[in-house]
């Protein structure tokens, strides 16, 4: 079902992180994130990364979020099981194979898309690989295979960290239809953290670091 245009899917209220000896990356910023596709904005080192990790619930941070109605201070379970969020940096899945993966980070997903995720398996010229362990993959088709799941997911937030990073160029058109599709749809949450700014697709918000209360 399709959600008004602006309808708030995350609500974070006054949410504070630095690390120690250096500038906050968020001071008591509060924002609604709407459904769509919302871009998080900053240079390199900015803490980008940190900000998504915050919202998985990952990284303590002060303040409360609010995800689809569960309160992370109060539901921390349930908030977490309608975030779909993995690390660039982890090795968790190296063992396995890409359905392997897609079937780890689809567990407990009741609205994960099987029809969706082999046509993004297709788009994203993945049928190859299918059958090697994730660490015998590039760095561009571990991210495909992450995104293959991100896309065909149906948790209420997923959060992208550099999408396109190591992609080749046929591959980020392609992201970028698939965004565009489920953006204009309206039926979830997703919090793009990208270096450059986004023009390829309609975006239902930007955020720009560091986080504040306006």
């Amino acid at each position: 079902m399709n959600l008004p245009a602006g309808a708030s899917i995350l609500d974070v209220d006054d949410l504070s992180f630095a690390y120690p000896g250096q500038p906050p990356i968020a001071s008591k910023w509060s924002a609604g994130i709407a459904a769509g596709v919302t871009l998080l904005f900053g240079d390199e080192g900015s803490g980008k990364s940190t900000v998504l990790r915050m919202l998985a619930a990952r990284q303590p941070a002060a303040g409360r979020l609010t995800l689809a109605g569960a309160r992370l201070d109060a539901e921390p379970d349930t908030y977490r099981r309608k975030v779909f969020f993995v690390d660039s940096e982890t090795d968790a899945f190296d063992a396995l194979t890409p359905v392997e993966c897609m079937s780890a980070l689809a567990d407990g997903d009741a609205h994960f898309s099987q029809e969706s995720w082999q046509a993004l398996v297709d788009g994203f010229a993945l049928a190859p690989h299918l059958g090697k362990r994730m660490y015998m993959l590039s760095t561009g088709s571990r991210r495909k295979v992450w995104l293959a799941a991100a896309l065909a997911s149906g948790r209420a937030l997923t959060l992208l960290d550099e999408p396109t990073a190591a992609l080749d160029n046929a591959s980020i058109r392609f992201l970028w239809r698939a965004l565009a599709e489920i953006a204009e749809h309206r039926t979830r949450a997703i919090v793009i953290a990208s270096a450059t700014r986004i023009d390829a697709i309609p975006l239902s918000g930007s955020l720009e670091l560091p986080l504040r209360s306006t």
